[in-house]
């Protein structure tokens, strides 16, 4: 599948872990059965990044924040889309980590977090 072009969420994800020292391997990595927002490298560790955007909700809003559109289907799916990303570039053997950046508001000043491990 050709890749999607990336939303603004992702590119600010992406410059955020490069500020921190995370090498990028790869964007929109999808398949079939799921998708990998960034693969990146840090010290030696492939992270797959799911990154997830939420405006500020309103009170009483039903579309809840960026850290609650975390729902196990979605990280199944993750997680099995990196099974076939480490096959496919011979990378089976390395340590592989799950993190989520977590973009809430809007441009220009969203608020940018970064969750190790996350799933």
């Amino acid at each position: 599948m050709a890749p999607a072009p990336p939303h603004w969420s992702e590119e600010l994800a992406l410059r955020a872990l490069l500020r921190r020292g995370f090498t990028e391997l790869a964007r929109n990595a999808r398949y079939r059965i799921g998708e990998i927002d960034l693969v990146m490298e840090e010290a030696g560790t492939v992270v797959c990044v799911e990154v997830r955007q939420r405006s500020a909700p309103a009170a009483g809003s039903a579309s809840g924040s960026a850290g609650e559109s975390l729902h196990q289907r979605k990280l199944q799916r993750v997680r099995r889309a990196a099974a076939l990303w480490l096959v496919q570039h011979r990378a089976e053997q390395r340590r592989v980590r799950f993190d989520a950046v977590l973009v809430e508001g809007t441009l220009p000043k969203p608020r940018v977090r970064l969750l190790r491990d996350a799933f």
